[in-house]
Order: C-alpha cells, then sequence, then structure tokens
C-alpha cells in the first residue's frame, strides 16, 4: 500500500505572481479588445479603459487566476514526486 503524502504548496513568489497575472491579464485585455473595440471606439480612452477594466478584472480574479494557482499547485507538486 503506497501512502500518499500531502505537502502544502508554498504561496508563489512575487515574480511567480507577477508572471501569472501577466498570462492572466494580457489575453483577456486582447480578446477584450478584439470583441468589443469597436463598440468602445468612439469613447474617450480614459472611458474605454474604465469599461475594460471593469470587466477584465472579475475575470482575471474569478475565473484565470483560481486557475493559474491550481496548475502552478500541480506543476510544483509533480516537481517534488
Amino acid at each position: 500500500m503506497t501512502e500518499i503524502r500531502t505537502t502544502p504548496v508554498p504561496p508563489p513568489t512575487k515574480h511567480q505572481l507577477a508572471l501569472m497575472i501577466w498570462v492572466a491579464v494580457f489575453p483577456t485585455l486582447t480578446v477584450l479588445n478584439l470583441a468589443f473595440g469597436d463598440a468602445l471606439a468612439g469613447l474617450p480612452s480614459v472611458l474605454r479603459t474604465f469599461v475594460l477594466a471593469t470587466v477584465a478584472v472579475p475575470i482575471v480574479i474569478y475565473g484565470a487566476m483560481p486557475r493559474l494557482h491550481r496548475l502552478r499547485a500541480r506543476l510544483l507538486t509533480r516537481a517534488v514526486a
């Protein structure tokens, strides 16, 4: 019988977190710009940025980042095993 030990994965370093945020934010903003760019083209740049950030932040925080954290944990536990 094999025993599986689970050790908690440490939180990401600030460099890992910066990379994870970039990996989440860049594609999200790219897709949003492609999808809504024409509709938002007439808005002033500050208002356009506000709208995009208002849509992008929940997608990144509740969608992309949890997946990236799980992926990081899997990669780290595989590297240890």
